[in-house]
């Protein structure tokens, strides 16, 4: 599903089923992992299985995907990219610097956000908006579509900026693909300032088989 929403130039892998076999992972990220719960290993080793066959579709070696001081993956020179993985979904997307300045992509569940927490992520226009929505459409489920984008937001944000954002640094807005009942695009206005970040990110969402999904690419030359 994660390559629907990419263009050419990135190469997108996703799973609906983990992977087990013993050996997967490098050292490396053994070591993050030892200590986590198996929920949490099977997430962390599909989703840098992922990661590694879209490296072999870019002709890249395979190599080890460790979080960096934010939990933020850090890719071999040359080359962006963003991992996601929620209930019954993985996916990792990468390209090269030299087409893909920075990206950032999400999965959630295609149900609606707990009681309290869209409140803590919306501005009160976008709560205005996602309502509007949900009274022409109840099939779409908007704040957890809202959720996920603003999470590919930060994913394309940070590592340019090299900071933190805030869910109400970012005001978006959604639209309908005309003749796509359950997909089309977003833009993201920024609030917060950075130099080497454009005020304005534009992605492209899915719903599909239980999973929303958002995706966010910078070309190189933004």
């Amino acid at each position: 599903m994660i390559r629907d929403l990419l263009p050419e130039c990135v190469s997108g892998v996703d799973g609906r089923e983990d992977v087990t076999a013993a050996g997967t992972l490098y050292p490396q990220e053994e070591a993050v992992i030892q200590a986590a719960v198996e929920k949490r290993r099977r997430e962390f080793t599909t989703v840098r299985a992922c990661a590694r066959q879209a490296m072999a579709a870019l002709g890249l070696a395979p190599a080890p995907v460790l979080p960096g001081p934010r939990g933020e993956p850090q890719w071999p020179a040359g080359v962006v990219g963003s991992m996601t993985h929620c209930l019954g979904y993985r996916a990792a997307a990468l390209a090269r610097t030299t087409h893909v300045r920075s990206l950032g992509i999400d999965a959630e569940p295609a149900e609606p956000l707990p009681d309290g927490v869209l409140e803590a992520v919306a501005l009160p226009a976008e709560q205005d908006e996602l309502a509007a929505a949900r009274a022409a459409d109840a099939q779409v489920p908007w704040d957890r579509l809202l959720f996920s984008a603003k999470e590919s937001v930060y994913k394309t944000w940070f590592p340019l900026a090299h900071r933190m954002l805030d869910f109400s640094e970012a005001r978006l807005s959604f639209h309908r693909t005309p003749g796509e009942a359950t997909g089309g695009t977003f833009t993201a206005r920024l609030l917060a300032h950075a130099p080497t970040v454009p005020p304005v990110f534009e992605g492209r969402w899915l719903v599909s088989d239980g999973i929303v999904l958002t995706a966010i690419v910078l070309p190189a030359g933004d």
